[in-house]
């Protein structure tokens, strides 16, 4: 590794070049140093020193006269030195932290220049990834869509039996389809800073229908505002003409500004809104609108969100509504970002409770089910299906009255579907995609691990000697004697039986690392310390132990990135057990 050439011209044109391949191949090309040197991410040049001089005696090519053990600890000499290299220069490690390893190879080191701090060196790789989305957005057109189809199922809880007995088919309710809606958009990034949008939508109700076409053009005119215009034309309401501008105004508020003109078969008809709105603390947002036109309204808002819930309260006095709205959104730590959410609202217009569970179903899609209780609205069912950036509603009108029975099924009947889809559709499916992507990831990085699986064993060989002095040293005051450790992927007695156990014995490379009777594993994968390798890509791994202190039996299992400290207590075998 070398640092000369770090001053050089040019240096944010190497970056930029560089940028738009380090991500996609970082995790494939990318050495654990901290894994490999056995130091937290946060270590000390004193932890460092000590690690390294520790490997160092284990490896040194000097202490071995066999000429393949000589070249095998040549190689994994070299390997310790380079991370401690990296690792003990300030400007080189804040490099590998962000870019990893494959940011080291850049020749003449010009991904940035060597003055630069590690902070400067952040602050440049964010800048790297904003260009890259802007090439990104060049190359695409973003299309996002909406499909809306209404259904009218009121015949399933409203239909009186005795005028339909006669009527053939009159057995069954007679659900239809009363309504469609489908939007459709694509961008085409012009410049860095010019965009331009085309959207269009078509709808039908009862029979009756309409479309629209729209073209914007968005321009960024600085770090702290955009504009647009909108050109517009329909089958209905005739030709459309409007601007939009966005400002910060601080760094707390901003404020947003849009007229229109929409040429009617009735006449001009002008328009036009202001909206500000401000961060009153990290996660609040209060908003202020104000509409005039066919749709005359003042509107104030209250948004907080934060990691576990989303809360917001609206007031609106206009024409011809006016209402008062409130919502809450609970947000559940897990996977599947599940979220409950319920809400209600008043106005001239009656009331609206609402209630209903959202949760991701696969990596792009995200399914959620709402029921709607009104007066005199009735009961509605609505399902939303969001996938990438194409978005499925379907609002389902069972009944204009308040029926118990109808909002029951609205409540269960989803509930029941989505635990037999998921159970029998889902499950199966992404079980599926991910033994289908790890197989493919087992495949891509076959060679490379067939050579970290070699190099761990050379790393057991050239241990040996190094372990027998340590379990003397350790037995002489009945201290940490590791008997059996294994590590890699376990199968547990409820596991299917065609399941095998992926692991490797990993016993000679920890007792190596036993110092003064005590085991420190760092929160990093395993799978980059000397002696070891990764026996099942992809997959969850763990470490199994079973060693001896002060004579006495103890074992412990533990995650594949969690630290781990023995002897401990806890960890202690019962006789009776």
């Amino acid at each position: 590794m070398s640092c000369e050439g770090s001053g050089r011209g040019g240096g944010a044109r190497a970056s930029a070049n560089m940028a738009a391949s380090l991500d996609d191949d970082l995790e494939l090309n990318n050495q654990d140093y901290y894994s490999l040197l056995n130091v937290r991410k946060e270590a000390t040049l004193e932890e460092l020193k000590a690690s390294y001089r520790r490997l160092c005696m284990l490896y040194h090519p000097d202490k071995h006269r066999d000429i393949e053990l000589k070249s095998q600890a040549e190689q994994l000499f070299n390997q310790v030195r380079q991370a401690y290299e990296v690792l003990s220069d300030e400007h080189s490690r804040a490099i590998y932290d962000i870019f990893g390893k494959k940011g080291l190879e850049v020749e003449g080191w010009e991904v940035v220049e060597r003055k630069r701090t590690p902070a400067e060196i952040r602050e440049e790789y964010e800048r790297l990834q904003r260009e890259r989305e802007e090439r990104r957005l060049q190359q695409r057109t973003n299309p996002k869509g909406t499909i809306s189809v209404g259904v009218d199922a009121t015949d399933l809880f409203d239909r009186y039996d005795e005028d339909f007995e006669e009527m053939p088919g009159g057995g069954f309710p007679h659900i239809e389809i009363n309504r469609m809606h489908i939007s459709q958009s694509i961008e085409a990034p012009l410049t860095n800073s010019d965009t331009a949008v085309l959207s269009g939508s078509l709808s039908t109700h009862n029979g009756n229908g309409g479309g629209n076409i729209n073209m914007t053009i968005r321009r960024v005119t600085s770090a702290k505002g955009w504009g647009e215009v909108e050109f517009g034309a329909g089958d209905i309401l005739g030709p459309l003409i409007g601007l939009k501008m966005f400002r910060n105004i601080t760094p707390r508020s901003f404020l947003t500004a849009q007229g229109g003109l929409q040429f009617s078969p009735r006449g001009l008809r002008p328009s036009c809104s202001l909206m500000t709105a401000r961060h009153l603390d990290q996660n609040t947002m209060g908003y202020l609108q104000w509409r005039w036109g066919p749709n005359s309204a003042m509107t104030t808002s209250l948004v907080r969100d934060t990691k576990s819930s989303h809360f917001t309260l609206a007031l609106q006095f206009g024409v011809p509504h006016s209402y008062l709205m409130m919502s809450y959104h609970y947000k559940f730590q897990d996977d599947d970002q599940t979220k409950v959410k319920g809400s209600v609202k008043t106005g001239w217009f009656g009331t609206v409770l609402e209630y209903g569970a959202e949760r991701k179903i696969s990596r792009h899609s995200v399914l959620s089910a709402t029921v709607s209780v009104g007066v005199p609205q009735g009961v509605t069912l609505k399902l939303k299906l969001a996938r990438s950036s194409q978005t499925y509603l379907f609002p389902i009108h069972l009944t204009d009255q308040l029926l118990p029975s109808a909002v029951f099924y609205a409540t269960v009947g989803p509930l029941l579907a989505y635990m037999a889809i998921h159970r029998l559709v889902v499950i199966p499916y992404t079980k599926a995609q991910k033994e289908e992507e790890l197989e493919l990831q087992r495949k891509s990085s076959a060679t490379d691990i067939a050579k970290k699986k070699q190099e761990a064993e050379s790393a057991v060989l050239l241990m040996q000697e190094s372990v027998r002095r340590i379990i003397e040293v350790e037995e002489s005051k009945m201290g940490l004697i590791i008997l059996n450790a294994w590590y890699g992927k376990f199968v547990s007695e409820t596991s299917h039986k065609q399941e095998k156990a992926k692991v490797i014995d990993v016993t000679v490379p920890l007792q190596c690392l036993v110092k003064d009777s005590k085991l420190i594993l760092t929160e990093s994968s395993k799978a980059g310390l000397p002696g070891f390798y990764d026996p099942c890509v992809g997959e969850e791994k763990s470490l199994k132990l079973l060693y001896q202190f002060r004579g006495v039996m103890h074992q412990v299992i533990s995650a594949d990135t969690d630290p781990l400290r023995i002897p401990k207590q806890s960890h202690r075998i019962e006789p009776d057990s």
